[in-house]
Parts: structure tokens; C-alpha cells; sequence
């Protein structure tokens, strides 16, 4: 059985879980060593036992596991966690909008409806203007993208590193507007 049955796999699969709590509080330290992929790789498969085991859990655990799944490039992982987290705490903004941008990565036109739903519920933040201008954008509704690409740069510190995104964004956006619409203004 050890050579055939999946013996050492179920023997990795068991030490992550036992693995879990340390690698959990590790990864919430801002002091301690950074994970590396396999120790993130291990706290996911742990941490989906223990949610899975007990799917009422803290939604704390299912927004880590919806940002593991983000973090691990698997998109499955995170939309689910991040849905779950959304249908124990729909009012919670991290988990609204990480279920949000979890369903646009995934072009789920069910992110479009839940970002405009966010932003009519006057939740807007930076986090998601910027949903909301890259999913109008990717619908083809450049003005829309460009008022919010506008808004989030006036929002933002002179300093911050993301004026230069959001200004390529801008830019970019004004292009296509441009290009697709000759005889509309990109100015707006």
C-alpha cells in the first residue's frame, strides 16, 4: 500500500494540516520570515481541510484562503473561498470586493453586476474604483473607465507608486476611446 496507495501523499496531506497553525501565524506576522511557494502551498491545502471541515469557520480564514488562491495562481481556489466569505458576510468590504475581482479575473459577468451593485451601495474606495474602471474597460465602456481611472488618480498622494498604473490606464483607455470613437472627446 505504501508504494501504491497514495501513502506518502497522504502523509504530506496530513502534515500540512498539522502544519497549519504555525504556518497560518507565520504568515500573519509582519516580522517573521516571509512563506515561501511550497510553505503557501501547504497552508492552502490546510487551511481548505480545516474549511472544509468546518465551513462556518471564521470568515477571516476564508478571505486568507481566497488571497492564498490569488497569490498560488489558482483561480478556483480563490473565487470559491472568496464566495463563501461574501455569503457568510455580505456587508464585509474584504470579502465583497475580493469575491468581486476573484469573479472578473475569471470574466464571471457576475463580478460586472456585483461591482456596480458595490458601487451603488456607496462602498466605493480606491480598491473599487479600480474594479470598477478595469471591468468597464473590459466591457468596452471606456468613458465610464476613464471617470473612474480619473477619479481613483485624484483620490491618490502625489507619492504613491500606483499614479503611474493608473495614469498608463488613462492613457491607454483614452487610445482605445479615441481610436473606437473618433469623434467623441476623450477628454470627457
Amino acid at each position: 500500500y505504501s508504494q501504491t496507495g497514495h501513502y506518502q501523499q497522504v502523509q504530506r496531506w496530513q502534515q500540512a494540516v498539522a502544519q497549519t497553525p504555525a504556518l497560518l501565524a507565520r504568515v500573519q506576522d509582519p516580522k517573521a520570515q516571509p512563506l515561501d511557494e511550497d510553505e503557501l502551498r501547504r497552508l492552502a491545502l490546510g487551511l481548505r481541510t480545516t474549511l472544509w471541515q468546518n465551513p462556518d469557520a471564521s470568515i477571516e480564514d476564508w478571505l486568507m484562503l481566497g488571497r492564498l488562491g490569488r497569490v498560488l495562481d489558482n483561480a478556483a481556489m480563490a473565487t470559491q473561498a472568496y464566495a463563501r466569505a461574501y455569503a457568510l458576510a455580505p456587508d464585509n468590504d474584504s470579502a465583497a470586493f475580493g469575491y468581486a475581482e476573484a469573479l472578473l479575473r475569471v470574466s464571471d459577468p457576475r463580478g460586472d453586476a456585483l461591482v456596480r451593485q458595490l458601487m451603488e451601495s456607496q462602498r466605493v474606495n480606491d480598491r473599487l474604483l479600480n474594479l470598477y474602471a478595469l471591468s468597464a474597460s473590459e466591457q468596452a465602456h471606456f468613458s465610464e473607465a476613464l471617470t473612474a481611472w480619473r477619479l481613483l488618480l485624484k483620490r491618490l498622494p502625489p507619492d504613491d507608486t500606483r499614479r503611474a498604473v493608473i495614469e498608463h490606464h488613462i492613457n491607454q483607455t483614452e487610445q482605445r476611446l479615441t481610436h473606437e470613437h473618433p469623434a467623441v472627446d476623450a477628454q470627457g
